[in-house]
């Protein structure tokens, strides 16, 4: 996590004296890909890896935000906003000032010092982690107090209308509902969650491929393109359905059968993989809540192969690190998380066993792929929170 005091003095030298501090996690799903934008479930927990906003009023009449990851500086007036996205880290505290707005909360002019430990790219949401940090202090700049889902849903709104990546609700909502010791299984359809703890004996690791996505444009907005196809062929398909409120999340893999005539062979796969992942997050949380972790790996296992195959979202490097994992000790499973193509695996270890899953997956991958891997042991977190200054 971000140590806050060198924050605040580095804050205190370029703008003086802070009045808050705010930090939101990034996450790991562990289960459940690309079936949040279309009514269904997830299962991910917030990481102890976190982006951390300070903040003061301006001195000046303008505002301005500084990262100290990039090194970098946004000026601009807080009573009018960019109207279209740069394309570059800016885009994310602009586009949730811009979100805020339209719900008609307006921050004073203000300065803001954002760092983050969560690294970039890599599938473990840095972007919704940004987004809910500067949501929580330009709301504590306004004055205004707002139920977490709702901001959970604004920051969302920010990735989908201003920075341009049609992303699902998972990510705001773990960073900004997050229970420490605990996964979500969140309902994204009436943003209902329960909390499923996680094992004391078992540790997440995550390996990140060292290959990097992004989620505005490309192929993840083509997989989103092939679900909608697929979904409004089975509504076609189904003249029983009540099109306003229906979602893919309501089909069956009978229905979608039925109707593969009507779509592509792609959206057909894209939309199986979704309905059979639905099932696998409710199977998942029934299996860790019983402690029979045989069977979460199993799943784990399955919703990688369907990320792979049917879905087509994966990477080699992915892969790859899947298919070692299996050979670590301690292993209880290992799959693709996050928005896929590229990123990070999500691996359930044995407590006992860590260090030495990562020392010998990192060796392993180093030389099969012969890239040099970050691995990180990671606790389940709680969600965003104001820091004591």
């Amino acid at each position: 996590m971000v140590a806050i005091e060198p924050l605040l003095r580095q804050h205190s030298e370029r703008f003086g004296a802070a009045e808050h501090a705010f930090q939101a996690p990034g996450r790991v799903n562990l289960i459940g890909e690309h079936t949040d934008y279309t009514g269904g479930l997830v299962m991910p927990a917030a990481i102890d890896f976190n982006t951390v906003a300070v903040v003061s009023p301006a001195q000046g009449s303008a505002s301005v935000i500084r990262s100290v990851d990039f090194q970098k500086e946004f000026q601009f007036d807080a009573s009018a906003l960019p109207e279209k996205p740069k394309h570059d880290w800016t885009d994310y505290p602009a586009g949730v000032l811009w979100s805020l707005r339209q719900s008609g909360v307006v921050a004073p002019q203000f300065t803001m010092t954002l760092k983050g430990d969560v690294p970039l790219g890599a599938g473990l949401s840095s972007s919704a982690s940004i987004e809910v940090a500067v949501a929580f202090a330009a709301l504590a700049l306004a004055g205004k107090s707002t139920p977490l889902t709702d901001v959970a849903l604004a920051c969302k709104k920010a990735e989908n209308g201003f920075v341009g990546a049609q992303s699902g609700i998972m990510d705001q909502y773990i960073a900004c509902c997050g229970v420490k010791d605990h996964a979500l299984v969140i309902d994204t359809r009436d943003l209902s969650s329960r909390a499923v703890p996680l094992p004391a004996d078992v540790r997440l690791v995550i390996c990140n491929s060292m290959v990097k996505h992004s989620h505005a444009g490309g192929e993840y907005n083509q997989r989103r393109a092939e679900v909608e196809e697929g979904s409004n062929a089975l509504r076609a398909a189904n003249p029983a359905v009540r099109t306003e409120r229906w979602e893919l999340r309501d089909a069956t893999l009978a229905d979608l059968e039925k109707a593969r005539t009507s779509m592509s062979e792609n959206a057909f796969r894209r939309c199986r993989h979704i309905i059979t992942e639905n099932a696998r997050v409710e199977e998942a949380a029934a299996a860790l809540a019983s402690g029979n972790l045989r069977r979460m790996g199993q799943l784990m296992a399955e919703a990688h192969a369907s990320y792979r195959d049917d879905f087509a979202a994966s990477c080699p490097e992915a892969d790859l690190l899947v298919e070692l994992a299996a050979a670590q000790p301690g292993v209880i499973g290992a799959r693709l998380t996050g928005g896929g193509f590229g990123g990070c695996t999500v691996n359930l270890i044995e407590a006992a066993q860590a260090e030495a899953f990562r020392e010998g997956i990192h060796a392993a991958y180093l030389g099969h792929a012969a890239i040099d891997a970050d691995i990180y042991l990671c606790q389940a977190a709680a969600g965003a929170s104001e820091l004591a200054l």
